[in-house]
């Protein structure tokens, strides 16, 4: 799936000129939590704004930060820079510089990459230099929603289609060792067998199985294999029936 797929357009975006209040209205009228800031002349992507730059203020007794003595010694620009951002009064003042973005041709995959690297909730969207859409984290989960909704009408799907599909799953994602899982599928019943090797893996299987297009059931019959000790237990649907 694309960025451009699932990105919130129009932007909403603020000037670094703003006035800081302008700015604040702004996101709690539109219920946004992050601007992105453009240039009125040219529209380019300056900075974004987001609410944690606005957790340090003065106004609400946040605006210091305690500091050994020694660190203002050596960074003298830090205190500088730490009054401007709880004190200014426009959004250049306490905005971010710099700026993670993503293309729209991007996959929603490297987007997700991107904001766990740099611990950031929002990326805006660009094409070649020009802003073009937002993408957030409410926005991916958005797009899972939508692919978890149930299907009211599925399509006629073969057991055969149904088979082939798992089985291809299970090879490019790589949730089984080779030729340890085995899949069969009756009346869209999937069927699964052979060996998994901790219950994570039993779960991820269990679960691209089940959400895979047509499929009605999902028995799992595969067996745990003990790493070291080689301990053989059975599934948990199978253990039920033995008990």
């Amino acid at each position: 799936m694309l960025i451009k797929q699932i990105m919130s357009t129009p932007v909403v975006t603020v000037s670094a000129d703003a006035p800081l209040t302008e700015a604040i209205r702004l996101m709690l009228d539109r219920h946004i939590s992050g601007l992105p800031v453009v240039s009125e002349a040219t529209g380019e992507l300056q900075g974004i704004l987001s609410e944690g730059n606005l957790l340090r203020r003065s106004e609400v007794g946040t605006g210091e930060v305690g500091h050994h003595w020694l660190f203002w010694l050596i960074n003298p620009q830090a205190l500088t820079d730490a009054y401007v951002r709880a004190n200014g009064l426009f959004v250049r003042d306490v905005m971010s510089f710099k700026v993670r973005s993503v293309s729209e041709q991007a996959t929603v995959r490297d987007a997700v990459d991107v904001m766990e690297r740099y611990k950031v909730k929002r990326l805006p969207v660009l094409r070649d230099l020009d802003l073009v859409g937002i993408v957030t984290r409410r926005d991916i989960v958005k797009a899972l929603a939508g692919m978890l909704a149930p299907t009211y009408e599925e399509p006629a799907t073969s057991d055969k289609e149904i088979r082939l599909k798992i089985e291809g799953e299970l090879k490019a994602q790589s949730l089984a060792p080779a030729a340890s899982v085995t899949v069969t599928v009756e009346d869209r019943v999937v069927h699964l067998r052979g060996a998994v090797f901790n219950e994570t893996q039993r779960q991820a299987i269990h679960a691209m199985a089940k959400h895979t297009l047509g499929v009605k059931e999902v028995h799992d019959h595969m067996i745990w294999v003990a790493p070291i000790s080689g301990t053989v237990l059975p599934s948990p649907e199978d253990s039920a029936v033995f008990c």
